[in-house]
């Protein structure tokens, strides 16, 4: 498992690169054994994902039963997890990116952990606050998950902002297809 070193270390360097600061880069050794060890991130997080999808399902009704629901969220989990990874291998390799590959994959993988805290504080807050305020907490929280995914992408690729979109999109439009499709096969109906 990670140590509680290797984890204030991977949170520091994450919310570093969230601040611009490119030494941040530098909390992420540039090795595949690194690369790898970030996805024990997985279970580091996963918890705080159960936390987050009980708040979110605390609203919604669903038309499945809770073991397939749990089995439909656990792989969603997973596969949002190596998605990218995996696509983002074949761009890395096609553009001659694969000296940057664990660094920059490795980055990612941390953000996630700030992340998920930061999603459950927003989606707890949209819970207190009136509806109208809903959809601006949902757009600042994608806003400041796409531009953490700007400011790696440039910083670890050293790309342009224009490519840094591009990859962005490569990352997210799969991602948000998969929440659809979760979306529906459990029927997510719109709760109280």
């Amino acid at each position: 498992m990670l140590s509680a070193a290797e984890i204030a270390r991977g949170v520091q360097g994450a919310l570093g690169l969230l601040r611009r600061d490119p030494v941040a880069l530098l909390s992420f050794d540039n090795t595949m054994e690194a690369c790898l060890r970030s996805f024990r991130l997985m279970a580091v997080t996963a918890p705080l994902y159960v936390v987050h999808s009980l708040i979110r399902y605390a609203n919604l009704t669903v038309t499945v039963d809770i073991g397939e629901l749990i089995a439909i969220e656990t792989m969603s989990y997973v596969i949002n997890w190596l998605l990218f990874p995996v696509i983002f291998y074949e761009v890395a390799r096609r553009r001659g990116w694969l000296d940057r590959y664990p660094r920059y994959i490795a980055a990612l993988n941390w953000t996630n952990l700030p992340g998920i805290v930061i999603a459950i504080a927003a989606i707890a807050l949209k819970l207190v606050v009136p509806a109208a305020v809903d959809g601006i907490i949902e757009i600042a929280l994608q806003a400041l998950f796409f531009y953490w995914f700007l400011v790696i992408t440039r910083l670890a690729l050293g790309t342009d902002w224009a490519m840094s979109v591009v990859l962005l999109a490569v990352n997210w439009i799969p991602s948000f297809f998969l929440l659809i499709i979760v979306d529906r096969y459990i029927g997510v109906l719109g709760g109280a």
